[in-house]
């Protein structure tokens, strides 16, 4: 039973780590909160942290629901899944800003920005809502429902550390820095989308010829 909990405790937050980025949105949190104070940045990271689990965690509960409703297979939505992470980690590796200039200065004169833009669609957008989802077509147990929602509440966890105490890290690292760190970060995101697409052609390919695979 707790081998299964720290299965998918440490598994889903290794799938939704990288594709959620904390760190790439430490830069973006504190340009958009730059005329804030410490007590109400620390507030909005507060905010945001409960967002992205919220986000998470309904999209997580009702996977199979959208799966059964609209008759998707489960290497469809791998490969679908892998298509976003792989566009998600290409804007990184080339450096791609995720907000335009427009939606960038809207948002800073949004007073709060915790659900948009940054849980939606900076941290838990469509790539990590698609690895909830997919997650939540591999569960079976109910200790391995706990382990990926502890999961997804510890990534939570993580957010809010970042965003709040990521000042000293942008300082440290400078612009030349953090651009480094997200082209990693992007170059191990892209691998993972191609191992979403294989699987999921796999997948297909197992179902459209089970003979082959036996």
């Amino acid at each position: 039973m707790w081998q299964s909990l720290t299965y998918y405790l440490f598994g889903t937050l290794a799938a939704l780590f990288p594709i959620a980025n904390p760190m790439g949105a430490v830069v973006i949190f504190y340009s958009l909160t730059a005329e804030d104070t410490h007590r109400y940045r620390l507030k909005l990271a507060r905010k945001t942290s409960l967002n992205v689990i919220l986000v998470l965690v309904i999209f997580f509960l009702v996977g199979k629901v959208i799966l059964d409703l609209f008759g998707l297979s489960l290497g469809v939505m791998r490969i679908a899944g892998g298509l976003i992470v792989g566009h998600t980690a290409w804007e990184m590796v080339a450096s791609k800003q995720k907000l335009t200039t427009k939606e960038h200065q809207a948002a800073v004169d949004q007073e709060d920005i915790s659900f948009t833009p940054m849980a939606i669609p900076i941290i838990s957008g469509p790539g990590a809502i698609g690895v909830a989802i997919g997650q939540a077509t591999q569960v079976k147990e109910a200790i391995d429902y706990l382990g990926c929602l502890l999961a997804i509440g510890l990534l939570g966890g993580i957010v809010y550390l970042f965003l709040g105490l990521g000042e000293p890290l942008i300082e440290r690292l400078g612009e030349t820095g953090m651009g480094a760190l997200n082209r990693i970060l992007g170059f191990l995101i892209l691998a993972i989308a191609i191992q979403l697409i294989s699987n999921g052609a796999l997948e297909l390919f197992r179902n459209a010829a089970p003979s082959l695979f036996k």
